[in-house]
């Protein structure tokens, strides 16, 4: 009988590839907070090494960013405890936000009437990876320089093939000198 090289491990229930691809996640489940509010934090995160999205998260005066902290401090006690991984080589390969259930109250309005209240909860998944070589902001911000090198080579050598293309037709369209394009009387 085969094994799946995609499963989940006996020992640590942590997914991973048993090629050396390791994956650990940690999820906060009901938390009190809109997802709109705690997505805002989880999309600055995402793809940082786990060293930089904890300061990142530090310093982020929002409660989402303390609750996204909490999971992230979690999901490395996993890795360190459960999947014997270094800190070092763990970068945050996903940190989704799911809408959890929602709580309905009712608050009294003018005239006797009342308006509903939703009071929304999240839940905070982060995946944590050592498969995902280390992203900083330099080497993003060398890789966007490069794109952006490559665009301009190429809208360089389509405005090149556009002149000589319009050229040959502007050659092409001139009137012939003669009577051809005169009515005579």
């Amino acid at each position: 009988m085969q094994r799946r090289s995609d499963s989940r491990c006996n020992f640590c229930n942590a997914f991973f590839n048993h090629d050396e691809i390791m994956e650990v996640r940690s999820i906060y489940r009901y938390a009190r907070i809109s997802p709109l509010k705690v997505r805002e934090v989880t999309r600055e995160i995402q793809g940082l090494p786990v060293s930089a999205a904890l300061d990142l998260l530090a310093f982020t005066p929002k409660k989402a960013a303390f609750l996204i902290g909490k999971t992230l401090k979690s999901a490395v006690a996993n890795a360190e405890n459960n999947a014997n991984l270094k800190v070092d080589g763990l970068v945050v390969k996903e940190a989704v936000v799911g809408e959890g259930p929602t709580m309905k109250r009712m608050m009294a309005r003018a005239r006797g009437s009342g308006s509903r209240i939703l009071k929304r909860t999240s839940h905070i998944r982060i995946v944590l990876s050592d498969e995902i070589e280390i992203e900083t902001r330099e080497t993003r911000k060398a890789k966007r320089e490069q794109e952006k090198k490559e665009a301009k080579k190429e809208t360089k050598a389509g405005e090149t093939a556009e002149r000589s293309r319009s050229s040959a037709g502007k050659k092409a369209m001139k009137p012939k000198k003669g009577g051809e394009g005169k009515a005579t009387k």
